[in-house]
């Protein structure tokens, strides 16, 4: 079973959104090469559906029967572990059938009945920081995911089953700010690894072209130095070949041909500040 680590950086990478099995499969080869050399390994991420878009018309996904089929083939060719959103309660147990780790989305981290359903599926959770939410707020949201999994099986309550993301508070219009103090106070709260979402905090909700979300990729690598320096676990970082051309979320996301050099800085940090 997957483990989310504090002894060793791992990272969370891949597509925003499901796309044809020649895009997921690239991306997902080129993460099994990075893989060996990231001490705590890649789980690969895409969503089999955006289900929280800005505009009633975006791209949504394959859904989730076409979706997890497609997941299953990049695990398949890969071996890597994967992890997608889900957005509702019936969602959790089909997804539980092929993924590693599911994931709840920031917007639906108070969700009682999706987090409890990922919960009874005993499959590791990562859930996302609302944007809204101060870092202790987290703690009943974990609170709800642990006493699920202790139901499903009383080794599933183990901390390394739990993680929380920080993606960034809203303190203004468009854009989100990281307060590196997050990471040392939520892992205080919840007793559970803390990752750090250098994608979705460089995002600029309702920025972009005709409402879309834009973003600020350019501040993708100091964000995530910085919150290693400040004590993050792990990573979470959407990645794409031509990020200008995707479906969603291109705009904060780091070109796939960028992303081994930064993860090879930040494998160095998290040594250098670890020590």
């Amino acid at each position: 079973m997957v483990r989310f680590r504090s002894d060793a950086l791992f990272l969370i990478a891949g597509p925003c959104v499901l796309e044809s099995d020649a895009l997921n499969m690239r991306v997902g080869d080129h993460l099994a090469r990075l893989a060996e050399r990231v001490p705590g390994g890649i789980i690969y991420k895409a969503s089999f559906d955006k289900a929280n878009r800005s505009n009633i018309g975006a791209a949504r996904g394959p859904g989730l029967d076409e979706g997890l089929a497609a997941l299953a083939r990049v695990r398949e060719r890969t071996g890597l572990p994967i992890l997608t959103d889900v957005h509702l309660p019936e969602q959790c147990a089909p997804a539980a059938e092929v993924v590693d780790v599911l994931q709840i989305p920031a917007f639906l981290c108070r969700q009682t009945d999706l987090l409890l359903a990922a919960g009874v599926t005993g499959k590791p959770v990562n859930i996302k920081k609302g944007q809204w939410m101060q870092p202790e707020a987290m703690r009943g949201a974990v609170e709800k995911v642990r006493s699920a999994l202790g139901k499903s099986s009383p080794l599933a309550t183990h901390r390394s089953s739990l993680a929380v993301t920080e993606r960034g508070t809203f303190f203004g219009y468009g854009d989100l700010v990281v307060d590196m103090r997050s990471f040392a106070r939520m892992r205080a709260a919840c007793d559970v690894p803390i990752i750090f979402d250098a994608t979705h905090s460089v995002q600029q909700p309702g920025k972009g072209a005709a409402g879309a979300s834009g973003g600020a990729r350019e501040y993708i690598p100091p964000l995530a130095q910085a919150a290693i320096a400040a004590g993050a676990d792990g990573l979470f970082m959407e990645t794409h070949p031509d990020p200008d051309h995707a479906p969603s979320d291109g705009p904060n996301m780091i070109p796939l041909d960028k992303l081994d050099a930064l993860v090879e800085r930040l494998i160095q940090l998290w040594d250098l500040t670890r020590r």
